[in-house]
């Protein structure tokens, strides 16, 4: 499936994305932020774009034919916390060089409204850690509410606190 925006193309990941995906992924202000380790190969990233990233309802952000970052609708078992029946989890991150533009808001408009529309969700949740300033706004400008604090554990088994924040149909 293909979806376009104003300014963005959402497709499914390709393994010739693998090296552009690097190219942003190896970024270590972009994955540790997310609990997710920076990539440290081309390698990394296509075994990355042939597991989680080809998961159902998971899209390269696309911009000028470039995939600059990711967004996805998570459904159990995939999701980082268990949110019940009838909701999924919202994730997204975008390459460090493209924030500022609106594009994480632009991206997820597109799948919230799919998500509601057209998967019978009713509810999607999203959670940022407490220090990712710039993922609360994104969240709050997509109209998402206060749910609760929440203490997850990254790659490396440590443990951080997070917000987690819900949008109801």
């Amino acid at each position: 499936m293909i979806f376009k925006t104003q300014n963005l193309t959402l497709r499914q990941w390709l393994d010739s994305d693998a090296e552009c995906l690097y190219h942003f992924a190896k970024n270590p202000n972009i994955g540790p932020i997310a609990g997710w380790p920076p990539h440290e190969s081309i390698e990394d990233s296509l075994h990355i774009i042939k597991t989680v990233f080809s998961k159902k309802e998971t899209y390269a952000i696309v911009k000028d034919d470039i995939p600059i970052g990711c967004a996805g609708l998570l459904f159990h078992p995939d999701t980082n916390h268990w949110w019940g029946e009838g909701a999924c989890e919202l994730g997204y991150w975008v390459a460090e060089q493209y924030w500022g533009n609106g594009y994480a808001v632009e991206a997820s408009e597109v799948l919230i409204s799919r998500a509601f529309d057209e998967l019978n969700v009713e509810k999607i949740y999203a959670s940022y850690r407490i220090e990712n300033s710039q993922s609360k706004r994104v969240l709050e400008k997509l109209g998402f509410k206060y749910y609760a604090d929440l203490v997850n554990e990254n790659y490396l088994g440590e443990f951080f606190k997070e917000i987690a924040m819900i949008l109801e149909k």
